[in-house]
């Protein structure tokens, strides 16, 4: 008997036993739709939006708005919404307000939620467009004056591309400054259109972006 129970605390004791017996499934699962309210670019009018909780094994970690973004079988991404303090000082009591915020990663293996770093991406104006790992939108500069089509690619640091496209339009509307990039695939390209007046459109061939002008896709047909 003794001799047995030495035999198993060695085996359990080895690497990969212990890795495999102390490993643990997370579970992912988001709660269902809620209507609430948020203010407009003015804060005055207060419009509608769906919400709904996501959960790993069981505990709230963020609340989220849309669909999500498979990256890979492990990996997806989610827009994040959240509720900030907007009282006053003198007023003793707190005046939640719903707000839209970025993009988030998470694992469904370890079941970790990250923040996903867009630069220059306005949480009020700026609509995302993913394919595969990279997401495009157009983004906003801290001063309001600028206005750059950019694609991120997840886990870099600096944009793919980043191109200033003009100016933001002064529209107190959401998602208002250009409609959401579209892809195409094979060979990897997206189209920004911030206005009725310029459509421009970029190949991306690995980490390389490449401006693809009328006269390239004339060539191609």
């Amino acid at each position: 008997m003794l001799r047995r129970l030495a035999v198993l605390v060695i085996v359990l004791g080895m690497p990969g036993v212990a890795a495999a017996t102390n490993t643990k499934t997370n579970v992912i699962n988001f709660g269902k739709w809620v209507l609430v309210k948020w203010p407009d670019a003015t804060g005055k009018k207060l419009l509608d939006m769906k919400v709904r909780p996501l959960y790993v094994d069981t505990r709230l970690k963020e609340y989220t708005i849309g669909m999500t973004h498979d990256l890979t079988d492990r990996l997806f991404a989610v827009r994040r919404v959240f509720r900030v303090n907007d009282a006053l000082p003198e007023e003793s009591a707190a005046r939640w307000q719903w707000q839209r915020g970025g993009w988030i990663l998470v694992d469904r293996v370890s079941g970790k939620v990250s923040q996903l770093s867009l630069p220059e991406f306005d949480p009020f104006y700026s609509t995302a467009s993913w394919y595969r790992d990279y997401v495009a939108y157009c983004g906003v500069s801290e001063d309001g004056k600028k206005l750059f089509a950019i694609v991120m690619q997840v886990g870099r640091r600096k944009p793919v591309l980043k191109k200033p496209v003009g100016e933001p339009a002064a529209d107190d509307e959401p998602d208002s400054e250009c409609p959401a990039p579209t892809w195409e695939r094979a060979p990897a390209r997206v189209t920004f259109q911030p206005d009725d007046t310029q459509k421009v459109m970029f190949s991306i061939r690995g980490r390389v972006v490449d401006i693809v002008n009328e006269s390239d896709e004339e060539g191609e047909e």
